[in-house]
């Protein structure tokens, strides 16, 4: 007798309740950390426009540190490469939970997200090429336009007051953590200055000890506190861009429990550094990295200059093309099928919403471009297409937001006030 065929999983269909919940708190932290972070762009932009940019430029450009260690660095330098590795470890300790428990655990639900995010990558970074190849421009910033920003991307959504159900942020934030690790594999690869084997000989050696650490289960801050900051240290020094250290550190971190624990490391770590990383780290580099001049002129060469109408056009179609094109090819290809609540419409504006890449996109614009006129103009292609694809993204969200609203409530709904939603105590709902 033939075998039955296997059943089609639901694509954007209802989490597991204990995925919910971890998506739920996290994405808590990023929306209110997104909410400072477009308060502090704005301030940059704005105090960078007045008559007092004098005193903006001298205290992005203000030097202080320890020049025996190689550590004498800018304002700028300092949030960038300093407070940036807070954000790349969270980032780590993201990615290593959905290796271990999250939707890239296995690989029949990872390929769907990662397909998407492959190609939401691919995609804008190729018709960067085309672009400045077309205008005779430089490819050194073909990795910009490549990263999603979630913290921006959520802020939006909290502005707009949606109601996206889980299983739309959930897709959002995979997609999110896969774009930050390519983007941490390029900066490690492709922005690295001379290379000092000895430094990252030492950061390594960090790296191992970290890792023995936890293998024997050694607790105390006093331990990794010192040995992440002397890690980082050693990896600036050793020409590798330094937040390489915060995303290998959370990488190390173990994310299961041991019997009798309420909380892993990484748990613990990530509780305590997502607030600072996405209320203080990611707004403060903000604050010095957008502080670009907004004049008519300067809008202008964004859409005449090849560099940064390539950024652009790679932002806010090359990444809609490339993530809708992946997750449709993904979904077709794989046992995966939509939500029958939802429509390729929602996909779409995901795809479209995505298009924002701020904080990353920011980093490598100033990594690809070191001479301060060509990374002004990248800066301000990163802020208008991010600003585009929001604007292009609040409009389809919006015209869908009584059906997300319809299913963000009975998905959150919980009439016996348990604590546990009703749709989860359903006989046929997944509970894994």
């Amino acid at each position: 007798m033939a075998a039955a065929p296997r059943e089609r999983s639901p694509f954007l269909g209802l989490l597991p309740l204990p995925e919910r919940n971890a998506v739920v708190q996290a994405l808590r932290t990023e929306t209110v950390g997104g909410m400072v972070l477009l308060a502090a762009a704005v301030v940059a932009l704005v105090w960078a426009n007045t008559p007092w940019s004098g005193a903006y430029e001298q205290i992005r450009d203000f030097h202080f540190g320890i020049p025996a260690l190689g550590l004498d660095l800018s304002v700028e330098h300092w949030t960038a490469d300093g407070l940036l590795a807070i954000f790349f470890l969270v980032a780590g300790i993201e990615l290593k939970r959905e290796l271990v428990v999250g939707e890239l655990r296995t690989p029949a639900t990872a390929a769907l997200p990662v397909v998407a995010a492959l190609c939401g990558m691919i995609v804008p970074a190729a018709l960067y090429a085309a672009t400045v190849t077309a205008g005779g421009g430089s490819l050194k910033g073909w990795a910009v336009p490549m990263a999603t920003d979630i913290a921006f991307a959520l802020a939006v959504l909290a502005v707009l007051s949606t109601h996206l159900p889980a299983s739309l942020r959930a897709f959002l934030l995979t997609l999110a953590v896969v774009d930050d690790l390519g983007a941490i594999l390029i900066i490690a690869i492709f922005f690295t200055s001379d290379l000092n084997f000895a430094a990252l000989g030492g950061a390594f050696a960090g790296l191992a000890v970290i890792y023995v650490l936890q293998r024997f289960r050694v607790r105390g801050w006093w331990w990794y506190v010192p040995l992440g900051v002397v890690t980082w240290a050693l990896m600036y020094n050793g020409g590798v861009h330094a937040t390489v250290a915060g995303v290998a550190i959370g990488l190390i971190l173990r994310t299961t429990r041991d019997k009798g624990e309420t909380a892993s490391p990484a748990e613990r770590t990530s509780h305590l550094l997502h607030p600072v990383s996405a209320g203080v780290a990611v707004p403060l580099f903000a604050l010095f990295a957008a502080g670009v001049g907004v004049s008519g002129a300067a809008l202008g060469e964004v859409f005449t200059l090849p560099e940064p109408l390539g950024v652009v056009l790679g932002l806010v179609i090359g990444k809609t093309l490339g993530i809708f094109a992946g997750t449709y090819l993904a979904a077709r290809f794989t046992r995966a099928k939509l939500n029958p609540e939802l429509a390729w419409a929602d996909v779409f504006a995901l795809a479209v919403l995505a298009g924002i890449g701020f904080t990353v996109a920011l980093l490598i614009g100033e990594l690809a471009f070191p001479d301060p006129a060509a990374s002004e103009h990248v800066k301000a292609a990163v802020l208008i297409g991010s600003l585009i694809a929001a604007g292009l993204a609040a409009l389809l969200i919006k015209r869908r937001n009584g059906i997300y609203r319809r299913l963000y409530e009975e998905e959150t709904r919980d009439e016996d006030h348990d604590g546990i939603p009703d749709i989860y105590q359903r006989a046929d709902t997944p509970e894994r």
